[in-house]
Formats: C-alpha cells, structure tokens, sequence
C-alpha cells in the first residue's frame, strides 16, 4: 500500500515538475510527511533527491527544444545562492506562521499578475528576433536572482514557484522559456541542499525509488507534451495552481494549527 501511494504522488509531483517547472519542491514534502507518514527529518532529503532527479529529466526535451535561457541560469544562480543564506538566517528570526503566510501573500500576488494581460508583464528579457538584449537584461536579472534565493532561503522551499513568477512577471521571459530554464535551476538548488541535508539522514531507498520512478516518467512525458501546449494556457493553468496551493496554506495555517 504504502508503495502504491509513493508511486501516485510520485507520478503527481513528476507532471507538476514536467510541464510547468515548479510544484514539486513546494509538494513533495507534504506529499512525503502526510501521504507516507515520513518523519521531516526523512523527507526533505528524500524531497531533495526525488525533485532533483525529475527535474534533471524534465529537462531533456526542454533542451531539445532550446527552451533553456543558461546565462539566465547562471546569473540567478551567482545571485541566488548567497541570498539563499540571507533568506534562512532571517526565517530563522520569525514565527513559521509568519513565514508561511507571507508565502502565500507572495502566491497569490505572482498568480494575479500573471493572469493580466501579457503587456503589463516586464520585459527586461523578452526575447525578440535578435534574442535577448543582455545590455538591458542582465542588470535587472541580478536583483530578480536575489529577490529568488532570498525568499527561497526566508520560505524553505526549492523556488519553481518563485522562479517563474519572477522570469515571467519581473522580466518577461516568454513562459515555455521560462519553465526550462526554472527546470535548470531547481536541479542546482535541489542538489546544494541534498548535501546540506545528508548529514545523519535516514533515506527509505524503496519508497525514494518508487517515488522517483514515477516522477521521472511523469516528468518526462509532461515535459515533452508542453512544449506543445499554448503558452498563454500553460500560463493560465500555473497561476490556478499558485492559487490552490496558497489557499491550502493559509487553511492550514491559520485554521488548523
């Protein structure tokens, strides 16, 4: 039975990573602690591996399709990581129901903005027929690497769901660019904190392995198929999805603890 459950939420968290870039990190713990009764201690290790993995596969066909912008890659990373710090040090300071909260307050003001019009989106990086104007890119890129990797390290989480709000609402980045290339850089955060965790970690190798297995497939199959989904659409679907999650979060929070 409890192979069975790893393998449906696995296959879940595998689709979320595939076609829209971000959710597993943000679910895969839930998943694990409530759907497998894990102890937190055992699943963000297992979290890390499995969400690191799908999305090191999800991204194949996103190469393929060039749908990966890696200078982008490389300027949140340079700028995210020691924000990362930043963001834990001051999380550490405040109660995990402020800290969750503000999350979902972030949640729900990404998916508002990317359900307006396309024009009032940034376009620091939009990409026209002679690709992305660096000169003008890149300065903007650091700070939204920053704002990334600080409210990642303040909300523990991997950052798909901050990733992409941020290249699509702060810079423009056209979404499917977007999703491969959050894909990229939460194959690099989820691998940074695997190591941090590894330290005195118990990993249940049959459940990680059935879990994993799934998100693979899921992954891999949902990364191929939206590459072939309308953007706009794609983008309509991640933004309800912000909205469910933020609303489960603030439920949980406020009314059930």
């Amino acid at each position: 039975m409890t192979l069975t459950v790893a393998l449906t939420l696995g296959a879940v968290i595998g689709i979320l990573l595939g076609l829209l870039g971000g959710g597993g990190s943000i679910l895969a713990v839930p998943a694990l602690v409530y759907g497998l009764g894990l102890g937190i201690e055992q699943a963000i290790p297992m979290s890390l591996l499995v969400v690191g993995i799908a999305s090191a596969v999800g991204t194949l066909p996103k190469l393929r399709a060039r749908q990966v912008e890696w200078r982008l890659v490389g300027i949140f990373a340079a700028a995210g990581i020691p924000a990362t710090f930043a963001g834990s040090a001051v999380s550490r300071l405040l109660p995990q129901a402020a800290v969750m909260i503000g999350f979902a307050a972030v949640m729900v003001v990404a998916g508002i903005r990317m359900l307006l019009d396309r024009d009032s989106i940034g376009t620091a990086c939009k990409t026209d027929d002679s690709g992305i104007n660096w000169r003008r890119c890149a300065p903007r890129s650091i700070p939204a690497g920053f704002a990334v990797g600080f409210l990642t390290g303040l909300f523990g989480v991997g950052g798909g769901f901050l990733i992409i709000p941020a290249l699509v609402v702060m810079l423009g980045v056209q979404i499917q660019i977007a999703v491969g290339t959050s894909l990229v850089i939460i194959v690099v955060n989820s691998a940074a904190g695997l190591i941090s965790h590894l330290s005195g970690a118990s990993i249940d190798w049959a459940i990680t392995v059935a879990f994993a297995g799934t998100a693979i497939v899921g992954s891999l199959l949902t990364a191929h198929f939206g590459t072939r989904i309308d953007a706009d659409r794609l983008q309509r679907w991640f933004a309800y999805l912000v909205f469910a999650v933020a609303t489960y979060i603030l439920i949980d929070t406020v009314f059930l603890h």
